[in-house]
C-alpha cells in the first residue's frame, strides 16, 4: 500500500446514485462468503440504486496505521485537546485503498459532507481530520481507507444469492469501539444466532 493517504472525495458520485435502494443499511456476509476480503464483514451502504452501490466495510482494521501515523503522513497539527491518537484506522474496502473515508454521527456536516440518512453522513476532507483532532468535529467516527463497489445489479444479485443479510443502520453497532464483536452484534439484531447459523443456507 502506498504512503500517500490522500483524502478524497466521493461526493459527487454519491449525489447521482441517492436512492431509496439499501442506503444508509448495513449488510452482513455470510458464512459462505468466498472473497476473503469481505469474509465476516459489516458494511454501511452509503448509496445504492440501479447505477450500483458504495459501502464502508465497518469491522476491519488496518493493523499497520493508526491515526497519529495519518496525520503525521499529512502534515496536520496536534492540538492540546486530548485525544486517543492511537485509534485505529478501518479497511473500507478494496476500492481506491489509498484513499480516505470518514464515516460519521450527523451532528457535523460540512460542503464536503454526504447525508446517508438521518442519523450518519460521510466526509472525504482533511478540514474533517483536522476538526477532530481540534476537538470540533462530529461526536462518533470511522476513519476508513477504501471503498467497497458494486456495478449495477451486483449487490442485489449477490444479495438474492444469500450472500449477505441486510439490517437497518445502527450508529452504536458502526461506532461501536468493539470492532470484532460486530458482526455478531450486526446477525443478533435480525434475531439470528451467529452461533447457529448453517454455512450452507441463507436468507436475504
Amino acid at each position: 500500500m502506498s504512503a500517500n493517504y490522500g483524502i478524497t472525495s466521493l461526493t459527487g458520485t454519491m449525489s447521482k446514485m441517492e436512492s431509496p435502494f439499501l442506503s444508509g443499511k448495513l449488510i452482513i456476509a455470510m458464512p459462505t462468503m468466498s472473497d476473503p476480503r469481505f469474509k465476516r464483514s459489516v458494511v454501511c451502504i452509503c448509496a445504492h440504486n440501479e447505477d450500483g452501490a458504495i459501502g464502508i466495510i465497518i469491522n476491519k482494521i488496518i493493523e499497520s496505521l493508526s491515526f497519529s501515523k495519518i496525520i503525521k503522513q499529512l502534515r496536520l497539527k496536534k492540538n492540546k485537546v486530548k485525544r486517543d491518537y492511537s485509534e485505529p484506522i478501518y479497511f473500507g474496502g478494496p476500492v481506491e485503498t489509498e484513499r480516505g473515508f470518514i464515516l460519521h454521527t450527523a451532528d457535523y456536516f460540512s460542503e464536503n459532507s454526504t447525508s446517508i440518512n438521518t442519523q450518519i453522513s460521510m466526509t472525504a476532507s482533511t478540514e474533517i481530520l483536522q476538526a477532530l483532532i481540534d476537538g470540533n468535529g462530529p461526536n462518533k467516527s470511522i476513519i476508513a481507507l477504501g471503498y467497497a463497489g458494486w456495478g449495477p445489479g451486483q449487490l442485489d444479485t449477490e444479495i438474492q444469492s444469500n450472500a449477505w443479510l441486510s439490517v437497518q443502520s445502527d450508529p452504536e453497532l458502526i461506532f461501536s469501539d468493539k470492532t470484532s464483536d460486530k458482526w455478531d452484534m450486526a446477525l443478533e439484531k435480525i434475531g439470528v444466532d451467529p452461533a447457529l447459523l448453517s454455512t450452507e443456507f441463507g436468507r436475504a
